[in-house]
């Protein structure tokens, strides 16, 4: 293939410069709808598709496709940020039907058990957007000083690190090689008691299994749990789940201690990325706040953050300045459900429980409800404020090894 040659996704070959033709479905849809005509079921998804399909870029070994979903904040953010910086009337408006149009977006594809790299691409579009309006805008005024800037770019980069981390693996659980259904006759279909973690053991210690982490698993587990915690048996994964581990439908893999699937990194949230998680979350916070500080501190002299939020004169007296005030209520508002999430967190950390665990108790009414509802303890593995974060501190740490025999 050339740079602009392609495998479209009929298998055949194809070219960026083809790309405008050759459409039988967009050809099918306009003679239709310029004959007053009703398309048939399925012409607008079956367009899409084939949109989808022809958004590529040139590459060394061929055109490489672009998801759909990294588009729209790379195209539209930039765009509704000069649009609010007009007036303060669109800036309200826009600013409050933001958040809407993701929500709203975020239920859709929840609903259709799909996986979106649009929250991650408008994450960290945003961060690299705002970062450029602070240092374009804010700080030739100069107010801010060198080191300001140096504290602000530091926090950047710890942020994007943690972030790259939680990125990695979760901890998912090894899928038996070559797909084969391992024997179970006789296990019940929802959970095993007792002898599942000799059964565990053995299919760990029998196959390479062990070798890749299963074995690991179980060491953990039982360290951790009594012996009446039950140990599901996943039917999709075809596997033993240990205890606290659950089956991501959107990743369609079993996690180690899961907590929940997290659309603004697009991957599970487990027992491996946890820690790297609360980082990601906690430097983003900092970085954000101070942000926000010194560009209030640049547009709207003598006054405090919290009331130069509210109010500040002057602030679209220039488009620059307006430009900023917009971005700074634009992070303003992304830090607050940001923080509302980190909240929930660490009040889960400090009771010991996933978000996993916390729906489920809901759902079968198992767990108390505490602090006015911001957290839900199970009781079951809550040890104490200490002892829970030395648990979470601990976590993806390599555990003692046992002995085949001991398994056994």
């Amino acid at each position: 293939l050339c740079c602009c040659e392609y495998v479209d996704r009929r298998g055949r070959r194809n070219h960026l410069a083809a790309c405008c033709c050759d459409c039988e479905e967009l050809d099918d849809g306009c003679d239709r709808w310029l004959t007053c005509k009703s398309l048939p079921p399925g012409a607008l998804e079956r367009i899409a598709d084939t949109i989808a399909d022809r958004l590529r870029v040139p590459w060394f070994s061929g055109a490489v496709k672009i998801n759909i979903s990294l588009v729209p904040p790379l195209v539209f953010l930039p765009v509704f940020l000069h649009v609010a910086s007009l007036h303060f009337l669109l800036g309200l408006i826009i600013l409050t039907s933001l958040p809407v149009v993701v929500l709203w977006y975020y239920y859709l594809t929840h609903r259709r058990k799909e996986r979106t790299l649009f929250f991650l691409s408008l994450g960290l579009f945003s961060l690299g957007y705002m970062y450029y309006v602070f240092l374009r805008e804010v700080v030739p005024r100069g107010h801010v000083e060198y080191s300001q800037v140096v504290a602000l770019t530091c926090g950047l980069i710890l942020m994007l690190a943690a972030l790259s981390r939680a990125k990695k693996d979760p901890g998912y659980l090894p899928i038996p090689a070559g797909n084969e259904k391992p024997s179970h006759q006789g296990l019940p279909n929802k959970s095993v008691r007792g002898s599942s973690s000799r059964l565990h053991g053995i299919s760990g210690a029998g196959s390479s299994r062990a070798v890749n982490g299963e074995a690991k698993g179980y060491c953990r587990i039982s360290a951790e749990q009594p012996e009446s915690v039950k140990k599901d048996w996943c039917t999709k994964c075809q596997l033993v789940r240990p205890a606290r581990a659950g089956h991501c439908r959107l990743c369609g893999r079993c996690v180690r201690r899961l907590d929940h699937h997290c659309v603004w990194i697009n991957s599970c949230v487990g027992e491996q990325n946890h820690q790297a998680f609360i980082l990601a979350l906690s430097f983003f916070m900092l970085t954000s706040v101070y942000g926000i500080t010194l560009t209030l501190h640049t547009i709207c002299r003598g006054q405090s953050p919290f009331v130069a939020l509210i109010y500040c004169p002057g602030a679209y007296s220039d488009y620059s300045s307006a430009l900023s005030f917009t971005c700074v209520w634009y992070c303003a508002i992304v830090t607050s459900g940001m923080g509302y999430i980190l909240l929930i967190q660490l009040l889960n950390i400090s009771y010991n429980v996933t978000e996993r665990e916390a729906r489920l108790a809901l759902r079968d009414n198992t767990g108390r409800r505490l602090l006015g509802g911001l957290v839900i303890d199970t009781g079951q593995y809550n040890r104490g404020l200490l002892c829970n974060w030395g648990h979470f501190l601990s976590l993806g740490s390599s555990p003692p090894q046992r002995s085949a025999e001991d398994i056994v």
